[in-house]
């Protein structure tokens, strides 16, 4: 994607975005009634009456439901907003003897994708793992004559990457680094960063840009990892937008379940399920039509029978429950979750156009800071949904 092509799709997707706004910002978990079903009620009431399955076929990629309108509208222009080449690769010298050992089987993939997308123009001489853990991708990256080092916070995490290191008898240096204090970086370094969350892989752009690296690649996780209360753009193009994200905005395009094994999902769906059910509950205990936050619950939680969940988590908000039918309230629950589901479909349109509009915010900033940048993806989504990528290079 060239610099013209990069403001023009911002643009695009900023455009789109404020325009619909009202039917991705409101989250059905939330809301018994979503604002915009009074606009669109055939589309409300096909979508409730769907079962839980056929919402959970069609999660991922709810872009071919035969829907009525505006859906199939909304869905081709989303697909056609978010649209991105895969980066060419290169080929990568053959991975030392076992240098994948201790690295799952699916973030080896990953790294070995990631690190095939880099199509630097001058080859690397110092790479910097950002927020790196073990170091697996840096260790990966490093090729004879050049030189590593690994930032990391967790000092567990810097032993076991630095044992690693030197079982291979590679120049690595694992750095005990607070990312979001001050960092000594130089013109030298060439920063990587493999799904660094929100502040940390900003706060990279932006150390790595004012330090002069010539060189520097991202791949962006879990944007609504900030400590400001709402999302602060780095671009003067998204500063300048109307466009306000709030903490649950920016969480939407983490939404998929795409790498969640089935007895992750099946606990997901049963707390979800009891946490609607009890939402049932409170607006009649408080006689208020309004959702009540509740805390996040240990796994095992879900182990006790529903009243006494219910009953646990009234006294955790100071409600007194009574005498109710629970498993009437239960079983509300569950039919609420199928209807939140199949609501949360027309939200599921816009996750990867927020995605992009985040990501090009991020590609701004570099070409204002005079990087040449290439956006696109470095692999499938099912080997995981934060597949986008963005290289930077300076002449």
């Amino acid at each position: 994607m060239l610099a013209r092509d990069v403001e023009a799709r911002f643009a695009a997707l900023d455009a789109f975005l404020i325009e619909h706004q009202g039917l991705w910002r409101p989250r059905p978990f939330t809301h018994l009634q979503l604002p915009w079903e009074r606009e669109y009620p055939e589309l409300a009431q096909w979508l409730r009456q769907r079962t839980l399955a056929d919402a959970e076929s069609c999660h991922n990629w709810p872009h071919d439901l035969p829907a009525p309108a505006p859906f199939p509208q909304l869905a081709e222009q989303a697909l056609q907003l978010s649209a991105v080449d895969r980066l060419p690769t290169r080929a990568l010298e053959p991975a030392r003897h076992r240098l994948n050992v201790d690295v799952p089987g699916r973030k080896w993939q990953q790294i070995e994708a990631f690190g095939a997308a880099l199509n630097f123009t001058h080859t690397p001489g110092h790479w910097l793992d950002w927020c790196a853990g073990k170091g697996h991708l840096g260790r990966r990256l490093l090729q004879p004559g050049q030189q590593l080092t690994c930032l990391e916070h967790d000092p567990a995490l810097i032993a076991s990457g630095q044992a690693l290191s030197d079982h291979h008898r590679l120049p690595v240096t694992h750095r005990l680094q607070d990312v979001m204090a001050q960092v000594a970086l130089s013109p030298e370094h060439t920063p990587v960063a493999l799904h660094a969350c929100g502040d940390l892989h900003v706060r990279l752009l932006q150390l790595a840009s004012a330090a002069g690296c010539k060189q520097l690649a991202l791949a962006p996780c879990c944007y609504n990892r900030i400590n400001a209360d709402s999302y602060q753009a780095v671009s003067s193009a998204a500063r300048a937008s109307p466009l306000r994200l709030s903490i649950d905005d920016l969480g939407l395009p983490l939404s998929e379940t795409v790498t969640a094994g089935n007895r992750v999902r099946q606990q997901r769906d049963i707390s979800m399920a009891r946490r609607l059910g009890f939402d049932q509950l409170q607006r009649q205990l408080r006689d208020c039509d309004d959702y009540l936050p509740t805390p996040s619950l240990p796994a095992r939680w879900l182990d006790q029978p529903f009243a006494d969940y219910c009953q646990a988590l009234a006294s955790l908000k100071g409600l007194s429950t009574g005498e109710q039918d629970w498993q009437a309230l239960e079983a509300q629950g569950w039919r609420r979750l199928a209807e939140v589901r199949n609501l949360e479909l027309v939200r599921g349109l816009f996750r990867r156009p927020l995605e992009m509009w985040l990501v090009l915010d991020r590609a701004l900033f570099l070409l204002e800071q005079g990087y040449n940048v290439e956006i696109g993806s470095f692999c499938e989504a099912t080997l995981t949904p934060r597949n986008l990528i963005v290289v930077a290079e300076r002449d």
